[in-house]
């Protein structure tokens, strides 16, 4: 009975989607709660005064999220996106409670872990969901919203926490947040979210794209648009990676107040969640090629500037277009592969492409972390600045213009 009443689109299932977005929300504001504070709070809570020894805690939840992503691909076919969403929160759970009593760095790392798997299991859920509910006609409106309510969310609990940290102290107060968004997102999910499979199968009844013969190797090496998209993920998160770990660093340099870093810190991941409500949209009606290589070279002008300032209101506006030139990668990568590959191997795609992209933050934490200890913060991010370009150039002389499954 419940096969016949599907329909695919953004209306008819408004408010599963929008349940959708409001859970997404708490997945990136448990992100958000790490964001502005734990590199002060491992300097200032356990003496660690190496930049590699800090950002090793990225490099931890970037490797788990990877790995995360990929089975949630693999196996959302099998057991259901809403068990693996579940999952995702049973994880987040115990994250902000090890945060606040860690008796050393260790524990930090694996909170880290931990929370490395929730947002694998989590975010990709919500991603597949989303896709599964809409079909093709306002895909890019949707991974829009949902990557809005996830970013935002991420910049607004980062500001958050900085002022809190600022008022009250960078523990234990700060992790409350994590508290409660762990708790309310695991109750959302358990008794409102409907599972999305059977809207896979109905899609798949119209859908005439030619299934891939190897779905890894496609999108990591061999389909030019998808092996140009993964790279770029790759790159976008590496950039990531080294301004969550490097920006508050350098911004402490400065002596600035954790509120200062909080607002700083917190534009970029604003800017480019609030910007993603418009070019979600625009990547259903403009060249994604031309969005993806305009956005990394963004993205790579911003940080190369970085290190040549520190003005408060500079550095807000270089932290603005960092955060517009991602808006314009992050819902058209989600698209791009979505209208690349068939509805029965989109989440296995995906979730190659996600397990790539987030090893982006293990890439850019190691990377950054050994340069700046080597030649200095400053060196380590004209690096990654550099990376993001050379990205751009392979989307430009690479990605095919027209999205097609076979080269």
């Amino acid at each position: 009975m419940q096969s016949k009443k599907i329909e695919l689109g953004l209306k008819e299932n408004w408010k599963q989607f929008t349940l959708l977005v409001i859970i997404n929300a708490f997945v990136g504001g448990m992100i958000g709660m790490e964001r502005t504070i734990i590199p002060g709070f491992a300097e200032l809570e356990f003496g660690i005064a190496s930049k590699t020894a800090i950002l090793s805690f990225i490099t931890a939840f970037g490797i788990t999220k990877a790995i995360a992503n990929y089975y949630t691909g693999r196996l959302a076919n099998k057991y259901g996106r809403k068990k693996l969403l579940v999952g995702g929160w049973l994880f987040a759970l115990p994250v902000p409670f090890i945060l606040i009593y860690a008796p050393d760095w260790n524990w930090v790392i694996f909170a880290n872990m931990l929370l490395g798997i929730s947002q694998g299991f989590a975010w990709s859920s919500t991603v597949i969901m989303k896709i599964d509910l809409v079909g093709e006609k306002n895909r890019g409106l949707a991974m829009g919203l949902n990557e809005f309510a996830g970013y935002f969310a991420v910049g607004l609990v980062a500001f958050l926490t900085g002022y809190v940290a600022d008022q009250y102290g960078i523990t234990p107060y700060p992790f409350y947040i994590g508290i409660f968004l762990s708790i309310v997102g695991l109750l959302l999910t358990i008794f409102w979210v409907r599972e999305t499979n059977d809207f896979v199968k109905k899609e798949n009844v119209s859908n005439h794209t030619a299934e891939l013969k190897n779905v890894f190797y496609e999108t990591t090496f061999r389909n030019k648009t998808l092996s140009s998209v993964t790279q770029a993920g790759l790159a976008n998160n590496l950039n990531d990676g080294m301004i969550w770990g490097l920006l508050p660093i350098l911004l402490l340099s400065f002596n600035y107040s954790n509120e200062n870093i909080g607002i700083i810190v917190a534009i970029y991941p604003t800017v480019w969640g609030i910007g993603q409500l418009f070019t979600g949209k625009m990547a259903d009606h403009y060249s994604k090629k031309r969005m993806l290589f305009y956005g990394m070279l963004l993205q790579g002008i911003a940080i190369l500037f970085i290190p040549f300032t520190s003005d408060f209101w500079a550095l807000a506006s270089l932290s603005a277009i960092l955060g517009w030139g991602t808006a314009l990668v992050y819902p058209t990568f989600l698209t791009t592969i979505a209208d690349a590959t068939s509805p029965v191997q989109r989440a296995e795609s995906i979730g190659t492409f996600r397990l790539w992209r987030d090893l982006g933050y293990a890439f850019g934490a190691i990377i950054s972390g050994v340069v700046a200890d080597i030649f200095g913060v400053q060196y380590s991010i004209l690096l990654i600045g550099v990376l993001t370009i050379a990205s751009s150039l392979i989307i430009k002389f690479r990605m095919p213009e027209r999205i097609k499954t076979a080269f």
